[in-house]
């Protein structure tokens, strides 16, 4: 697949091949589902809790006596009937970790990047460099890139120049090539690709 290379005036410098394999593959979209979710899961921290009966503080001593009162009998009064008792099936720490083969992952990779390239979202820079952090200076980049609506910009290495730029631009995100995932990938609509990030993608995923 053949697609042009831009510069950040927005000109035309080249053209560049997206291999087949990579940005024209057969889109799985349960694959691209199952791996979101589990990036998602992954990210959860998992340390809600609740204290049970034997972990609130006090109730040491029965209340009254078992018989005799025409109560109801109690043995604490921080069982789980009692205001301020124990939880009775609360939450526990635990861990939401998902665990996912690495040809899946790939394989849904392959495939969010497919769907961008089927929708003509993946634009190809020849460099991005600054000389220094300027919001104002990415934000005409963009423009002349006709990126009009939320963009993920992926580098080849942390740019702090970059990372700078773009911090005080709510719908745009830098990302590491190599750190590239589907959530990332399908929460933004546009992909700006360097020249050198797309010798990193096509190594990882080629």
């Amino acid at each position: 697949m053949q697609v042009p290379v831009y510069d950040i005036q927005g000109e035309q410098v080249s053209e560049a091949e997206l291999r087949d394999d990579i940005f024209a593959a057969p889109v799985n979209q349960a694959l691209m589902h199952q791996a979101l979710v589990r990036q998602l899961a992954n990210a959860r921290l998992g340390t809600h809790k609740t204290k049970t009966r034997g972990e609130v503080r006090g109730g040491g001593r029965k209340p009254w006596r078992q018989k005799g009162t025409g109560r109801a009998r109690q043995g604490s009064i921080r069982s789980p009937q009692w205001r301020g008792g124990g939880a009775v099936f609360g939450p526990r720490p635990r861990s939401y970790t998902q665990k996912m083969p690495r040809k899946m992952r790939r394989q849904a990779l392959r495939s969010a990047l497919s769907v961008k390239a089927a929708e003509s979202q993946v634009v190809l820079l020849d460099a991005l460099e600054m000389a220094e952090p300027k919001t104002k200076e990415l934000l005409a980049i963009l423009k002349n890139l006709g990126v009009d609506s939320s963009a993920l910009i992926l580098v080849p290495q942390r740019d702090e120049t970059i990372l700078r730029s773009v911090h005080n631009l709510p719908k745009v995100r830098t990302l590491v090539a190599q750190y590239l995932n589907v959530r990332d990938l399908l929460g933004f609509d546009y992909v700006l690709v360097p020249l050198a990030s797309l010798e990193i993608i096509e190594g990882i995923l080629g």
